[in-house]
Formats: structure tokens, C-alpha cells, sequence
């Protein structure tokens, strides 16, 4: 905000300060707190406003789309396979709908895309409603492919405007994996609301209104969105060609494989106990955690290595999921669930740790490509990780045990962090001794 300036002329040495004006001061103070800093640039709060409207979707498309189909159908497995087409999809079409956002600027690609994404999701309205043929609801949904990635369009928004202040673009990806973790808490929970106390459809239709709303006003904030690659003439290599990116992935599928895994066993255990309409609200419990604990991890200064960090995030990720399985084996639901509230105050550090390494080793003319083929990696984790958590449920029970397939994960997410961080390690030690 700038300073003041006072009226009527300069004052000349000795004159009395006139009566009811503000003592001089040197430049306006700046916002308290690292989170009133980051909103205060200008158009930063609308944007962010409108990047969580068209987030929100994100967690009710899956979950309307099975109430539709199961409804409509009569078959969850239908459902199921239906909207893992659309996980399949937009595995491959994630990373091309992002590379066109770099190219073309966000305002020209991510807005056809959206519009394509919502003829789909209103196609499969249409075709549940009438009960097409079933190869026209894998064909709708699959067209919902194209949503562009809010979420890494946010954060190449907020490194593009923090290019110069490290701590304030920590602060920022904290910021935004907070918000990730509570449009996917709020998404489901609204979604099953409106489907079931109006009617089947009412969660897709109120989740297109909702990306419509929300990619108009994030697109509209023109102040804050990164010029495109092609007219800054440097996108550079393809980021899976940059040296630590692939391994990187690989710590975001095994993350992914924790959070799918969590999801089946928590709903199929819940389930087991006989208190299956209370499965969604203890799963919220792990994303809660994780939320608060992304907010707090915004006001700690950027790390002095990632690689170290992610590694040591990782490694606290793995360590607390022994909780619910110690807290399934031993006691009931509710503890279950502030088991997955402490769980789940490592996920939010090991996710911005993550993207902030995949921000530093991809070049700046394709950001959000290089964070899109992070999400795909952790959707494709996620997927796996529900598999093989469904599978752990149906055989071993519901006495808890398949809590420990995210153990596993995480201790894979752990391994795979720790590998790079001490190659990169020994490699400055030896830089630094002279090979000695």
C-alpha cells in the first residue's frame, strides 16, 4: 500500500506541524503475518476465490457419478469402472491440456478445455437420465478428461508473481495444498448432500455451475497469470527429461497409493463395524489433519534443501500411519478416526515439499505441465492404492490389518525420497572435498 502524501505544499523548516495531521512515516507497514502479506498483492484474493470455486468440483464429479450410474443402473461396479475410465483418461490427457496452458497462456487453453469438460459431465447427465447404452456413459465421462489443473494454474500464478521472495512462495504452495485438502473434504460431503436430498443428477449439475463460476472469475484476474512460454521463447525440455523428476513421481505415485488405500480401508472398515454412514466423516478426519497441518507448515521458512526435506516429511508420513493400525486392532471408531487426524498432519508438508522440488527442477515455460504430470502420478497412485486396499479389506477382514497397505506405501514414498536425498547429499560432499 503506498504512503500517504499530504496536501498543500511542502513544509518549510521550523513551521509547527499542523494540527490533526498524521506524524511523517518512512513506507506503509506491511501486512502482519506471512498469509496477509501473500493476499495483499493486488487481484491475489479474487483469484484465489475463484481457484477454490473450481477446485470444489473436483471432489463431487466422482462421487455424483456413482450415485447417478448405481441409481440409474443399479450397478456400483458399473459406476466404478465407469470413473476409473475417466481416472485412465485423464492420466493422458492431463499432461497435454497443461503443455497447451503454458503455451497458449491460461486464459486462451484453460477455457476450452473447461467448457469441453463440462459438455461431458452434462452429457453423462443426459445419458443416465435416459438410460442410454452403457459404452455412452465410458464415452461422456472420459470427455471430462480435459478439466484443466486449478490447482497447479494457481501455483504457477503465485511463482510467477513471488519469482523473487522464496518464503512467500512456501508460504503460497502451503496455502494452496490447504485449500486442495479442503475442497476434497467439503467435495464429497456435498456431493452425497445433494444427491441424495434432491435427486440423483443434482451433484454433477451443481458441480458444472460451480467450475463454470469459479474458472470465469480465476481466468478474469488477467493481473496475476504467468505470460505464456511461447511469448517468453524459453519453455525448455520436456520435464520428464530433467534430471530428479522421474524419481520424483515415483514419491508421488507411492504418496498416492497411501491416500487410495486410506480411502478403501477407512469406508470398508467403517463398514465392518456397522457404522458404514459414518465412513465419510472419519476419512474428512485425515484431511482435516492435513489441512491444518498445511497451514502451519506455511509459516516455516522455505528448506535449505528439499530433497532432505521431502525425505524427512516422508519419513514422518510413514511413522504416524502405524497409528491406525494400531488404533484398528485396538480400539473403536472414534479413535480410529483422531488416529487419521494425526496421520494425516504429514501429508500436507510431504505434498508441498514435493511440488516445491517439482517447481525447482522443471523450467519455467512449462510449470504447469511439470505439475500436472504430478497429479497424474498421484492419481495413478491413488488408483493402485485403492486396489490393493479394497483387495486387503476383503481378505484379511475387518479386524484392521489392511491399514497396512498406506503403512507400506509410505514406507515406499519413504525409500524412494531418502535415495535422492543422499545421492545429492554425497554428491556436494564430494564437490566440496575435491573427490577426496
Amino acid at each position: 500500500m503506498p504512503p500517504a502524501v499530504a496536501s498543500g505544499g511542502p513544509a518549510r523548516s521550523g513551521d509547527p506541524a499542523p494540527v490533526g495531521d498524521p506524524a511523517p512515516s518512512g513506507p506503509a507497514p506491511r501486512p502482519a503475518g506471512p498469509y496477509a502479506r501473500l493476499f495483499a498483492h493486488p487481484g491475489a484474493l479474487g483469484c484465489t476465490l475463484g481457484g477454490l470455486l473450481a477446485r470444489l468440483p473436483m471432489g463431487m464429479f466422482t462421487v455424483s457419478a456413482v450415485w447417478m450410474i448405481a441409481d440409474a443402473y443399479g450397478s456400483y461396479a458399473l459406476a466404478g469402472s465407469v470413473t476409473a475410465t475417466g481416472l485412465a483418461a485423464t492420466a493422458l490427457a492431463g499432461p497435454l491440456v497443461a503443455r497447451a496452458v503454458d503455451r497458449h497462456g491460461q486464459s486462451r487453453a484453460a477455457l476450452p478445455a473447461t467448457l469441453l469438460a463440462l459438455l461431458g459431465s452434462l452429457a453423462l447427465v443426459v445419458c443416465v437420465h435416459t438410460r442410454a447404452p452403457v459404452w455412452t456413459l465410458f464415452a461422456a465421462y472420459a470427455a471430462t478428461a480435459t478439466t484443466p489443473n486449478t490447482g497447479g494454474m494457481a501455483r504457477a500464478r503465485w511463482a510467477h508473481l513471488l519469482r523473487r521472495d522464496p518464503a512467500a512462495r512456501h508460504t503460497a504452495n502451503s496455502f494452496e495444498q490447504a485449500a486442495d485438502e479442503l475442497c476434497f473434504m467439503l467435495g464429497p460431503v456435498l456431493a452425497t448432500f445433494l444427491c441424495t436430498a434432491l435427486f440423483p443428477e443434482a451433484g454433477t449439475l451443481a458441480g458444472c455451475g460451480l467450475l463454470l463460476t469459479g474458472t470465469l472469475l480465476f481466468l478474469g484476474r488477467r493481473s496475476t497469470e504467468p505470460p505464456p512460454a511461447r511469448v517468453r521463447n524459453r519453455a525448455g525440455s520436456a520435464p520428464l527429461r530433467q534430471p530428479g523428476i522421474p524419481a520424483l513421481l515415483l514419491v508421488f505415485a507411492a504418496t498416492g497409493a497411501v491416500f487410495g488405500a486410506l480411502e478403501v480401508v477407512t469406508l470398508a472398515y467403517a463398514d465392518g463395524q456397522g457404522h458404514r454412514a459414518a465412513g465419510g466423516a472419519v476419512l474428512a478426519c485425515q484431511a482435516a489433519g492435513s489441512a491444518v497441518a498445511g497451514l502451519a507448515f506455511g509459516t516455516l521458512p522455505p528448506a535449505r534443501s528439499h530433497r532432505r526435506r521431502l525425505a524427512g516429511c516422508t519419513a514422518a508420513m510413514a511413522a504416524l500411519a502405524v497409528l491406525p493400525l494400531l488404533a484398528a486392532l485396538t480400539a473403536p471408531l472414534p479413535v480410529v478416526a483422531g488416529a487419521l487426524l494425526v496421520a494425516g498432519l504429514a501429508t500436507a508438508p510431504t505434498m508441498v515439499t514435493g511440488m516445491a522440488l517439482i517447481q525447482r527442477l522443471t523450467p519455467a515455460g512449462r510449470l504447469n505441465e511439470g505439475m500436472t504430470l504430478a497429479v497424474t502420478a498421484l492419481l495413478g497412485g491413488i488408483a493402485a492404492g485403492s486396489a490393493a486396499g479394497g483387495r486387503a479389506a476383503e481378505s484379511l477382514g475387518s479386524a484392521g490389518w489392511a491399514y497396512g497397505i498406506p503403512l507400506l506405501a509410505a514406507a515406499a514414498a519413504t525409500a524412494l525420497a531418502t535415495l535422492p536425498a543422499v545421492s545429492a547429499r554425497r554428491t556436494r560432499v564430494t564437490a566440496h572435498t575435491g573427490g577426496t
